[in-house]
């Protein structure tokens, strides 16, 4: 196991590229079960959850070869083994659906990520069976899977619990209807829209999640020829097709990502272009930006992101897309935690998503929990320590509050942050951080 070793105080600056996005990539692949036939995805990220998905493809029989594009080479690898490349690189998967055997998603893979869950609608669609073990990840919270479930039902499944898996069966085939999501969930809204796309006749999913990655999703869908309206907004609307062909898709940047480091060259008073970064998927993040003090404007095809002097106090509400998008709340935190004056941070889409607080404080932030709120009042500086990553995003946080820090931090348990970020120390230092990998046990006294 290894851990982060960074060396605050230096102010980043330069261009970092941003990845393919997991949260479109993991769907988009599963998509490809869609068809009994060869797909092709680009631009995939160099992460775990992306081989962990490719290898959970490959347990289903269904073949996978990935290539590696560098300099202008093509390279095969087998399945699910993604060397990291250099960051000019791109990554393409080219999967055979004709040689799908099993229907069974199992334990072992999907209790490390919880989207594996999203393999539910394709194989149901497809094949008219699906077994699939309840899924793991991130502990943030329960984020249950009842929507996607009473969809299915409502697409004329019968869904059964039995012994930890998911059990689906659609004998007849999964026929068109409405469908009204209690909440708002974005899993249920991906898993749902690509079972509807060969169920006969018309679904029409209301309280849909409108993320940038559904629409994504549905631009892949329709490389495939399903016939998709109302992506991205509340009400989208899918006329089934008996079958679908090939796909042939290019997955959108990682908007995630790219606030992370918009983040860190923020806290860190730098200048840093952020290329592939798209200024409508970040709205409601530059918004708040703009009111902390933070400069942002459109820079060819990236985003520019300056900050010198003082940090002005800003609340956040996190909501679903197109609000304060959940997945960066924790970094955002950091940046009010070194603000002048005090502000808060409400979390309202998961109830277990301050697990990073404890450690922020041990850089020295000052952060009181109470209820779904935090509270911070803002420092004038961050001490380095040893902190303890809980999960994917609390892992990044604690990463660019490091660089912002004086002296060394050590970041631990970064198993999470590989989940996400692609090769996050190279880019780093390619920004001018003094930032390195070692072993958990090494002991590191400073940079030479």
């Amino acid at each position: 196991m290894d851990k982060l070793v960074i060396e605050g105080g230096v102010a980043l600056r330069g261009d970092v590229r941003i990845s393919g996005a997991k949260n479109a990539a993991l769907p988009i692949l599963f998509a490809t079960l869609l068809h009994d036939g060869v797909s092709r995805v680009a631009n995939l990220p160099n992460l775990m959850d992306i081989r962990t998905t490719l290898a959970l493809i490959g347990e289903l029989g269904v073949n996978t070869e990935l290539d590696t594009i560098s300099m202008g080479r093509m390279t095969a690898v087998p399945p699910g083994d993604m060397p990291p490349p250099p960051d000019t690189a791109g990554r393409a998967v080219e999967i055979d659906g004709s040689r799908l055997s099993s229907v069974e998603a199992p334990y072992d893979l999907v209790r490390t990520m919880r989207a594996s869950v999203l393999c539910l609608g394709p194989l149901l669609a497809r094949t008219g069976r699906a077994r699939v073990s309840l899924p793991g990840g991130c502990a943030i919270g329960s984020r249950p899977i009842d929507q996607h479930l009473r969809g299915f039902e409502r697409l004329g499944a019968k869904v059964e619990l039995d012994g930890g898996f998911v059990e689906a069966v659609a004998p007849e085939g999964l026929r068109g209807a409405r469908i009204v999501f209690d909440v708002v969930t974005v899993g249920g809204t991906e898993n749902l829209l690509m079972a509807a796309t060969l169920a006969q006749g018309t679904t029409v999913l209301e309280n849909a999640a409108r993320e940038p990655e559904i629409v994504d999703l549905a631009e892949a869908l329709r490389s495939m020829g399903a016939r998709i309206e109302g992506d991205g907004t509340h009400r989208i609307t899918i006329e089934g097709v008996r079958e679908l062909d090939g796909m042939n898709h290019d997955v959108m940047p990682d908007r995630i990502e790219a606030g992370t480091y918009m983040a860190a060259a923020a806290l860190t008073h730098g200048d840093v272009l952020v290329k592939g970064a798209k200024l409508g998927h970040l709205d409601a993040l530059i918004g708040k930006m703009a009111v902390a003090g933070i400069e942002v404007r459109r820079e060819g095809s990236g985003l520019r992101v300056r900050h010198h002097g003082e940090l002005h106090a800003v609340d956040v509400d996190t909501s679903p897309y197109p609000g304060f998008p959940t997945d960066l709340q924790a970094q955002f935190m950091a940046l009010m935690a070194r603000a002048s004056g005090g502000s808060r941070v409400t979390e309202t889409v998961f109830e277990n998503r301050f697990m990073h607080v404890p450690e922020l404080n041990r850089l020295g932030a000052d952060i009181k929990i109470r209820g779904n709120s935090a509270f911070v009042k803002g420092v004038p500086s961050f001490r380095g320590a040893s902190v303890m990553a809980t999960d994917l995003r609390a892992s990044a946080t604690l990463v660019i509050a490091g660089l912002a820090a004086e002296g060394l931090t050590e970041v631990r348990r970064i198993y999470h942050l590989d989940r996400g970020y692609e090769t996050i120390e190279r880019k780093l230092a390619g920004l001018g951080a003094r930032v390195k990998r070692v072993p958990q046990d090494l002991m590191v006294s400073g940079f030479e």
